[in-house]
């Protein structure tokens, strides 16, 4: 950004200030953030339960699966349904169910709480849209990529935040806190977000669905980066879903604020890729792509290699989190080019194939941490980078992501 504020390719008249770019990153963090408040904590619940850990793992892989239900079903409204309306409206009821799981009496209801917060914790990508289209082609790249490691930094610094709050005060109080967050977000979001008219506002629900395998079956290019992500991803679900038990076992032995702290390595990390937004905008994103999958494989071999240290983990989590990045803020800069007039359906099926693969990352973390403990983990997330790598290999020259 060269000034305090950009004018704007699609909205002529609306002004990008970078107050607003803050609020959209915050928010978008904050937003998503709700995921994960639970993962430090999984082994205080389990003991407070007394549930084994495959059940146990149950918690993040539901919560995940019902995040990347409101990506595919929620998050297309913005396409036909004004977002600022839309984020108030989301953000007013996932307060209302984080009061629930704060006061959830069992696992089997804390699961079911869990979902309701994964379908509605799709508001924080909605910001994401937003900064696309308040911003100029030529600029769009680094703009998404502020707003998409807010989302990255929000997620990890949750961790942190979980770990302390869980430990002083129990992990309901973190739930209770996180209500506060979105009340806060909700109203903010009402009296500071510009009134955005939909792009599509005569289209229909079930259009707008049916056209989500009508895009996926047009663009090759969104097809190879949802799978893409999804297998980096599975990585992110594998390791911060696991990272609790794992710390709080031997040679660890740590407490849950130590898990969270991890947080701060991995948002290191995400911060680190919005360099990665602006090499987009200059060369095209794939090689950033593969960058990303090289360093996620290479961050894990490392930690299998000099496993019993906490160091050696916690640069691991920053480069691997460095990685993943890296590919998310480059597949979002493509996907934000394919169709201007489809971007919350394009973002929602690009970070729904994402959260399939954190779900699936974090039931398969558990099963390998119950049956392989650590070396199942990490040779489950050389292979799912190693796949990732592959996939981008189909990928045209960089030159072929403009213009999509």
């Amino acid at each position: 950004m060269r000034d305090n504020m950009m004018n704007l390719n699609d909205q002529p008249g609306v002004v990008l200030q970078r107050k607003l770019l803050f609020f959209l990153a915050l928010s978008a963090g904050l937003g998503v953030a709700n995921v994960y408040y639970l993962q430090p904590a999984l082994q205080l619940i389990q003991v407070e339960f007394g549930a084994p850990s495959e059940q146990i793992g149950l918690i993040p892989t539901l919560t995940q699966i019902g995040y990347a239900a409101g990506m595919l079903f929620l998050a297309p409204l913005g396409d036909i349904l004004p977002r600022r309306n839309m984020i108030f409206i989301k953000s007013l009821l996932l307060a209302f169910t984080l009061v629930l799981a704060g006061y959830s009496n069992n696992l089997y209801m804390l699961c079911f709480i869990g979902i309701a917060i994964g379908l509605l914790s799709s508001v924080g990508q909605d910001f994401v849209p937003i900064a696309a289209q308040l911003s100029p082609e030529t600029t769009r790249g680094h703009i998404v990529g502020i707003v998409t490691t807010g989302i990255l930094t929000g997620i990890l610094l949750s961790r942190t935040l979980s770990g302390v709050i869980s430990d002083a005060l129990g992990w309901r109080a973190m739930q209770l806190i996180a209500a506060a967050f979105m009340l806060m977000v909700a109203i903010i979001a009402r009296n500071s977000l510009p009134y955005l008219p939909p792009v599509n506002k005569s289209t229909q629900y079930s259009f707008l669905m049916k056209s989500l395998w009508s895009l996926l079956c047009k663009h090759r290019s969104l097809k190879l980066a949802i799978i893409t992500q999804a297998l980096l991803a599975s990585t992110l679900g594998a390791f911060w879903s696991t990272l609790a038990m794992v710390i709080a076992a031997p040679p660890y032995n740590e407490t849950a604020t130590i898990a969270g702290t991890f947080g701060i390595a991995g948002a290191a990390g995400a911060i680190g890729a919005t360099v990665f937004g602006k090499f987009a905008d200059a060369k095209g994103p794939i090689l950033a792509i593969r960058t990303g999958c090289i360093l996620v494989a290479l961050s894990f071999l490392g930690m299998w290699i000099l496993s019993g240290s906490l160091i050696i983990l916690a640069i691991g989590a920053m480069v691997f989190d460095l990685g993943v990045m890296a590919a998310l803020v480059s597949h979002q800069y493509m996907i934000n080019s394919i169709d201007p007039q489809a971007r919350s359906r394009l973002n929602g099926l690009l970070m729904a194939g994402a959260m399939c693969g954190m779900a699936v990352g974090a039931a398969a973390g558990s099963f390998a941490w119950a049956h392989f403990e650590w070396v199942g983990i990490c040779m489950f997330c050389i292979i799912s980078s190693v796949l990732g790598l592959v996939f981008s290999l189909f990928h045209h020259n960089h030159g072929a992501y403009r213009h999509v």
